[in-house]
């Protein structure tokens, strides 16, 4: 159905208008001859009754062969008693079948029309019950069937629109903004866009509908609107609130000179205030999508703005609230929310939008090693899986996994599931996708080396299906459907640089980085130009730092936050300490890092001097506390789990709940915004060489001898 859609908003004619005041769908739908149906199809955020706002700009559909076939299903008739054209229903569309849906906890009868794609009357016209009664659980309906027929194919009228190349940082919301359109018609215009994602090339061609004032005709054109003079009102005031001069008032208005002056009640034309869109961009303002039902105060709750704020830049909102109306909100203002490609994310409850029909289908691909291990000898196995990373790495995402899947089947999922040991090989990995089909399968997990994860990806993307990395892993794959759970260095750098520029004040700033981590120091100077440097001393195996040189670069004046970027847990150990040493009643001394590489968990360091430092570093992880998660495991397996197993879960539960949604991960993923369970949070953002990354993490610090999430 979508893409029969797609096909005729590509070979359907199409015009624009500009809505004038007082104008409605019928009036405009008689205008071009075509129906109010034709109309409502290619302005979806129109709906069926609705008052037209003036200036809103609609896409209207010119196709002979369509309005001379609508024309027949809708006649019109004279109605004696108002003497005004009235047009007749059209005739409804025939359901080709039917299927039925059992109505779940907090659904309506909008949430149920959008997915399946009709409307509420046409659930009401085959349950009749509804008319009369609400929703309820448990109530058992049916949902209409309809056949799309894909018309003939045309051609766009191109005089009607106007080519707009893409700017850089801009995005659709802000080019709809600027053209005032919305999303819907921005993609029946420009059909090649993709409408799994938001993405937007520089650069990037677009058709759009010519602006209002684009023309000459349409430059002369001024708006006004009527305004009442309140008491007291003087035309000083008028001039500040309006920008119009005391001669421009009574040109407009000659009744102000006849009366006198200014009167209350009086009423007088008003020019419009012209909003200067050209200005608006996504270094600005983020941009936000007014939903079904809400209200004005459950909108400036949620936005962490007042209603006037709102109301001085978005001129629009003075004549009410409507569902579909994208807002503009500056972009400070929206520190606190889920912003994602300048968008403003509503965070979805994935626990209350599962579908129990959805049943995913997983494949787990990880290194068990069965090649190396005698499962019937406990001993030798333990041993052997203890002195493998990729047996611990494996065994622990794995058995998180099935606390998950546990999980996931008492909400009522279904899961197809199937586990492969692909033995660290790039040669099996190849044999496995040899003897299994991909087709159908919703996800695959893993593998962890990097060439087989490559070869993964290559086959999978065949079928498009998406790739979880459950680790870190490179990320010089170019393909669109490899997932990158595991957050990046650099970004975890960006993360705790940006987390430091929004703390600093004062403070003095020292940078100690030994030659392996250059590409930090250089981040910490670009963010910081003021910080003073530490030179190191590097040998072939020792490394030192001169002390007398460190301890003047102490302020005692300014609180010191040093950045100590290494791998090497020896120059941990040794800065450390003389850190704390120095970290005195009368000069104070805090330790970041961009990286907290395993040099900071060697057991020569001493968790003391990090706590007295409030030792603070960016992290994919936080600590698992005593959970339902750790619950169901020790009942599982009789231990408690590691963070390998914590991540397991994470991965997996979050990527069942999203799969449950939607079956299509690409599709849920740009629709979600962050995501938390245990100890890992997720929120991928499509990069533009490779795949999904994720851009999640947390500010952590150790402090009074307990780990903390500061940030």
């Amino acid at each position: 159905m979508l893409l029969l859609f797609n096909f005729s908003a590509i070979a359907q004619k199409f015009t624009t208008h500009a809505v004038k005041k007082g104008e409605t769908i019928e009036s405009i739908a008689k205008q071009y001859k075509v129906t109010p149906y034709n109309i409502l199809t290619f302005n979806k955020e129109i709906k069926q009754g609705q008052q037209l706002e003036k200036n809103t700009i609609l896409v209207i559909p010119l196709d002979a062969s369509k309005v001379n076939k609508d024309a027949q299903t809708a006649p019109v008739s004279v109605s004696s008693t108002t003497n005004k054209i009235v047009e007749k229903e059209e005739e409804q569309e025939k359901p080709i079948g039917f299927t039925t849906h059992k109505v779940r906890k907090r659904e309506t009868l909008y949430s149920i029309s959008k997915r399946y794609h009709i409307t509420e009357g046409d659930i009401k016209r085959y349950n009749k019950e509804l008319y009369a009664t609400q929703l309820k659980k448990g109530m058992k309906i049916k949902i209409p069937k309809y056949m799309r027929v894909k018309p003939e194919e045309s051609r766009i009228n191109e005089a009607d629109f106007e080519t707009y190349i893409v700017k850089a940082k801009e995005t659709r919301w802000s080019i709809v903004h600027k053209y005032g359109i919305t999303i819907d018609s921005l993609l029946v215009l420009n059909p090649t866009l993709s409408k799994l994602d938001n993405y937007l090339a520089e650069g990037q061609s677009l058709r759009l509908p010519k602006k209002l004032g684009s023309s000459i005709k349409q430059q002369e054109v001024q708006l006004y609107t009527s305004y009442t003079v309140p008491p007291k009102m003087t035309f000083y005031s008028l001039n500040k609130e309006f920008g119009i001069t005391e001669e421009q008032l009574i040109a407009l208005n000659p009744e102000i000179k006849e009366r006198g002056g200014l009167k209350e009640g009086m009423v007088i034309r008003i020019p419009e205030q012209k909003n200067n869109t050209e200005e608006v961009n996504t270094e600005n303002f983020v941009f936000y999508e007014v939903k079904p039902k809400q209200t004005e105060f459950s909108l400036t709750r949620k936005l962490g703005i007042s209603y006037s704020e709102l109301l001085a830049i978005n001129p629009d909102l003075k004549n009410g609230l409507k569902a579909g109306m994208v807002l503009k909100l500056p972009r400070e203002q929206a520190r606190d929310l889920d912003v994602k490609n300048a968008l403003i994310i509503d965070k979805i409850n994935l626990l209350d939008s599962i579908k129990t029909y959805n049943k995913p289908k997983l494949v787990f691909l990880l290194p068990f090693r069965l090649d190396k291990v005698d499962v019937n000898n406990k001993k030798t196995a333990g041993k052997l899986i203890s002195n493998r990373k990729d047996m611990e790495l494996s065994l622990g995402l794995y058995t998180g996994a099935l606390v998950a899947l546990d999980s996931i089947a008492e909400l009522g999922i279904s899961v197809d599931v199937k586990t492969f040991d692909n033995q660290l090989s790039l040669d099996k990995t190849k044999e496995v996708l040899a003897n299994e089909s991909l087709q159908g399968v919703n996800a695959i997990v893993g593998p962890l080396d990097v060439k087989s994860l490559k070869e993964v990806a290559v086959r999978a993307n065949t079928y498009n299906v998406p790739v979880v990395a459950p680790i870190t892993a490179s990320s010089d794959i170019s393909l669109n459907n490899v997932f990158y759970s595991y957050i990046s260095e650099s970004s975890l750098r960006e993360r705790m640089l940006n987390y430091v520029e929004g703390e600093v004040t004062d403070q003095n700033i020292i940078v100690i980085a030994d030659t392996k981590n250059l590409d930090a120091k250089t981040s910490i100077l670009n963010k910081f130009p003021t910080a003073k440097v530490v030179a190191l001393k590097e040998e072939k195996k020792n490394i030192s730092i001169n002390l007398d040189k460190l301890a003047a670069l102490l302020s005692k004046t300014a609180e010191n936050w040093v950045f100590l970027e290494t791998d090497n847990f020896q120059l941990v150990s040794s800065v450390s300490s003389i850190l704390n040493s120095n970290n005195t009643k009368d000069i104070k001394v805090r330790m970041f890092t961009t990286n907290k590489s395993k040099a900071f968990e060697s057991d020569v360091i001493s968790n003391s001097h990090l706590s007295n430092l409030n030792f603070t570093y960016p992290s994919v992880y936080k600590e698992v506390n005593n959970n339902s998660f750790v619950k169901r495991y020790k009942n599982k397996f009789g231990n408690a789990p590691d963070k390998y197993a914590a991540r397991g879960f994470d991965i997996t539960y979050d990527l069942l709940l999203k799969l449950a949604y939607d079956t299509n991960l690409t599709k849920v993923s740009n629709l979600i915004g962050e995501t938390e369970y245990t100890g890992n949070k997720f929120s991928y953002t499509r990069d533009a060489i490779s795949g999904y990354q994720n851009k999640a993490s947390y500010i952590m610090s150790l402090s009074n001898m307990k780990i903390k999430q500061v940030d």
